[in-house]
């Protein structure tokens, strides 16, 4: 019998997530810390960062604030589905996670929010 890859989450992880999602000053915190460790390495660094300038604009609706600050936890909680240590797949999880919230809220998402992550990320590179 073949074990699945990724366990499922449990649920003291399941409600760590939730809490990075209400702890919007953690997300801010950790969130430039975790992007600056891997930018080198991330194919969706761009929708990563509009998506978190997205969630901290006074403008988006609070539901779509709500999702986007999950995905963005769940990108910079060291509990993870995939190890992002691993070669190739350590993203995956991530970049499912947070291609779902965008698709989810993509109307949301600005223009000036992927310029201003254009040019930060020319910044951090």
């Amino acid at each position: 019998m073949v074990e699945p890859f990724a366990r499922p989450l449990t649920r003291e992880e399941m409600d760590a997530m939730r809490r990075a999602a209400r702890d919007e000053e953690s997300i801010t915190g950790s969130f430039w810390g975790a992007l600056k460790r891997v930018v080198h390495k991330l194919p969706f660094a761009e929708d990563l960062v509009a998506a978190f300038l997205c969630a901290k604009d006074p403008q988006t609706p609070a539901r779509v604030r709500y999702l986007l600050l999950s995905a963005l936890g769940y990108f910079i909680l060291p509990i993870d589905a995939l190890p992002d240590i691993m070669p190739l797949l350590g993203f995956s999880d991530d970049i499912a996670m947070l291609a779902a919230a965008i698709a989810a809220v993509a109307g949301s998402i600005k223009p000036e929010h992927r310029l201003q992550a254009r040019q930060i990320l020319e910044k951090l590179r």
